[in-house]
C-alpha cells in the first residue's frame, strides 16, 4: 500500500487545559499540580478539584477531541463533556473509593459511533511497522504507549498506559500528537522512528475509520 500523509492539519489538544503544565504534573502529580491551572474552567468541569482529579485520565478524550476538531465538529465538546459521555457508556468507571478506571476501549466504540458518527475498531498485536499499512486504510490510530514517550531517549520497563493520536506513518517515522507532551516538539506532530516508537508501544489501540 502507498504511504499516506495527513490529508489535513490536525488540531492539537493537551489533556490539561494549560499544556505548559506537563512538567509540573510529572513532578507533583495531576491532582496536586492542576489545582493551579488558571484555565481549568475550559475543561467543562464543575470544580477545579474535579478537573484535577479527572485530567490525568483524559489522554483518550484528548485524542477523540482532536479527531472531532480535524473533522470540523462545531461546537467542539469540552474534555469533561466527552468524559461524562464516555463514563455513561462504560468507558470510565468511578469506583467507590474515588479511583477512576479507564479508558476501556470496548464501550467507547459505540459511544463514538452514536454520539459523533465515528467508526472505530480495536486492534491488537501490532508493531510500529504495521502502522503505515493501517493508516493507508484508516484515518487515525489511537495508540497505547508508555507515558515516557515524550522523552524518546528513555527505555521504559513497560509499555502502554497512555494514549497518543497517530496521524501518519511511513516506514521511516511515526507522526503523532501526544496529549501530555512537555514542549512543542513533544506535543503536536512528534516524530519517532518505528524502532523507537516500539519501545513505548503496547501493540494495541483504536483504529479510526475515514470519515
Amino acid at each position: 500500500m502507498p504511504d499516506r500523509q495527513p490529508r489535513r492539519p490536525v488540531p492539537y489538544f493537551s489533556q490539561w487545559e494549560t499544556p505548559a503544565m506537563t512538567l509540573a504534573v510529572v513532578a507533583e502529580g495531576a491532582e496536586r499540580a492542576l489545582l493551579r491551572d488558571p484555565a481549568w474552567r475550559g475543561s467543562g468541569a464543575a470544580t477545579i478539584e474535579d478537573y484535577a482529579r479527572w485530567a490525568g485520565h483524559l489522554c483518550g478524550m484528548a485524542c477523540l477531541r482532536m479527531v472531532l476538531a480535524a473533522r470540523g465538529a462545531s461546537p467542539l465538546p469540552s474534555m469533561m463533556e466527552l468524559a461524562r459521555g464516555a463514563t455513561a457508556a462504560g468507558g470510565y468507571v468511578e469506583q467507590p473509593d474515588g479511583v477512576i478506571r479507564g479508558l476501556i476501549y470496548a464501550p467507547l466504540l459505540p459511544f463514538m459511533a452514536e454520539a459523533f458518527g465515528i467508526a472505530g475498531e480495536i486492534r491488537l498485536d501490532l508493531a510500529a511497522a504495521d502502522l503505515p499499512a493501517l493508516l493507508a486504510d484508516k484515518d487515525f490510530f489511537i495508540a497505547s504507549v508508555h507515558k515516557d514517550i515524550r522523552w524518546p531517549e528513555r527505555h521504559p520497563d513497560s509499555r502502554g498506559g497512555h494514549l497518543v493520536l497517530v496521524t501518519a506513518a511511513t516506514p521511516e517515522e511515526i507522526i503523532f500528537h501526544n496529549p501530555s507532551g512537555h514542549d512543542p516538539a513533544a506535543q503536536a506532530d512528534a516524530r519517532l522512528s518505528p524502532a523507537d516508537f516500539d519501545r513505548f508501544f503496547a501493540g494495541r489501540g483504536i483504529a479510526i475509520a475515514r470519515g
